[in-house]
Order: C-alpha cells, then sequence, then structure tokens
C-alpha cells in the first residue's frame, strides 16, 4: 500500500484533492471508507483528542488497519489538533500516518518551537508519518457561535508562514485564510446570506429545466485540514445550463442524484 506522503505527491501532480474526514465512532468510519472504496479514491480519516479519546487511539488505528486491508484501499489515518508532544507521540506509536500538531493559540516563537519538537519525536517514531503545523488562531473544536471570532479575523502573512516551515520542517502547514472552526447560528437558521449575495442569487437563479438542491447530489466542502481543499471527484462541468447556482454567487456545482 503506498504511503500517505506519495499519495499527496500524486494528488498534487495530478491537480486533485485528497478529502479528510473525521469520525467519532463506527458508524461515520464504515461510511467513509464505503464512500471511498465506491469512488475508488484514498481518504483520510480524522481523529481530534476527544475523538480518540473517546474512540481510544490504539483501537481506532487497528480498525482503519483493517478496513485498509479488507477493502485494498489507501486510507491513512490523522491525529487531528494534537496539542500535546505526548498526544503527538502516542498516536505516532499506534501506527497514525498523519500527526496534525497545533500549537497556534500560542506566540510564534513559542509555536515554532513546540511544533520543532513534535516534529523530532514523530519522526523518530516513523520517518515517514507527515507532520502538520498549524499557523494563525481558526480554533479547534465544533463550537456553535453567536458571532465570527475575532481571533479568525487575524490572518496568517506569508513572511511568517515560510519562516514557520523552513523552522519546523513540518510537512504541511495549515494557515488561517479567514475561515473558522464550528458554525455561526446564523448558519443554522438559515439567515447568514448578506444582501448582496441575496440579490446575486436573485439575478442568476438556474433555468427552469435544471433541478432544485433538494432534488441533486450535494459536494459537501470539507479539507485534508480546515482550510486546504474543496474535493471535486464528482462534480460534473458537462451541462454548463446547469453547472452553477450563478457565478455571481458561488462556482458550487450540482448534478442529478443517480436513479437506483
Amino acid at each position: 500500500m503506498i504511503t500517505l506522503s506519495k499519495a499527496l505527491g500524486d494528488a498534487r501532480r495530478q491537480h486533485l484533492a485528497i478529502g479528510h474526514f473525521n469520525v467519532s465512532d463506527l458508524v461515520a468510519l464504515k461510511a467513509v471508507t464505503e464512500a471511498a472504496r465506491e469512488l475508488k479514491v484514498p481518504v483520510i480519516v480524522g481523529t481530534s483528542e476527544g475523538e480518540r479519546k473517546f474512540f481510544g487511539v490504539r483501537d481506532v488505528a487497528a480498525m482503519v488497519a483493517s478496513l485498509r486491508e479488507r477493502l485494498d484501499l489507501p486510507i491513512f489515518l490523522n491525529a487531528d489538533h494534537t496539542h500535546s508532544l505526548e498526544g503527538a507521540v502516542e498516536a505516532a506509536t499506534a501506527g497514525y500516518d498523519m500527526i496534525g500538531f497545533d500549537a497556534s493559540t500560542n506566540p510564534l516563537e513559542t509555536n515554532i518551537n513546540l511544533t520543532k519538537q513534535a516534529v523530532d519525536a514523530v519522526k523518530s517514531v516513523n520517518p515517514q508519518i507527515i507532520v502538520e503545523g498549524e499557523l494563525g488562531n481558526i480554533g479547534s473544536g465544533s463550537e456553535i457561535h453567536d458571532t465570527v471570532p475575532e481571533s479568525s479575523r487575524i490572518l496568517t502573512t506569508s513572511e511568517d508562514a515560510k519562516r514557520f516551515a523552513e523552522a519546523t520542517r513540518v510537512d504541511v502547514l495549515a494557515p488561517a485564510v479567514g475561515n473558522m472552526h464550528g458554525l455561526l447560528k446564523t448558519m443554522i437558521s438559515g439567515s447568514v446570506k448578506s444582501a448582496s449575495t441575496s440579490a446575486a442569487s436573485r439575478k442568476s437563479r438556474p433555468p427552469r429545466d435544471c433541478p432544485s438542491p433538494s432534488t441533486v447530489d450535494r459536494e459537501p466542502t470539507t479539507t485534508i485540514s480546515e482550510e486546504r481543499y474543496r474535493p471535486g471527484s464528482r462534480l460534473s462541468t458537462s451541462t454548463p445550463k446547469c453547472a452553477s447556482l450563478g457565478d455571481g454567487v458561488s462556482r458550487r456545482h450540482w448534478r442529478r442524484a443517480p436513479t437506483k
């Protein structure tokens, strides 16, 4: 089976993305891996510190290893948002393919020092493990917020990103680019749209013969790290009349759900 490093390299050369999905129980794990099997694509399964505590670090590693062998599919495991050196080493020892080390709430120098320690410790366990560092505060939970946290408005600068990457030697960098963890209450109620977005939506409705969002397959926006990608393996651009719900609104595409 290929390594995660090889899978990421292949994806980059082919201008593709590898989906990352957090799971906290066997039902979600089975759903993610079965979808990857159906689509014949590699996938990254993520478990946060809380999810690992619930699941069991060695337990989820064993389950992913078993599914990888049974399905003969590149299924990789990421220790998402790991805040301690001990947690990083524990996941690496258990057989995780990737450690997402997150010391981003600390000042830059402290973040660099802690992340470098994590890189050295994890690579000493297995040099092939991918280590991700996080720079800039985007949060790490799934809370419901009343307003956008002020911390999410502070973006990572290119100078800090370059310095961080060179000093820590991380394999993957997760910078703050304006995104955030969790949801706003207005997202749940459906009132998050701005006046300009609503106006653009009215001007660019799909033709009457196009399917409505409720009757089509919708592609989720998910990431290898929260800020990193949008999977596109099932997007359809072959029907330009119904390709989008308005270029002024978004580039998200729709296609009819397959008939069973």
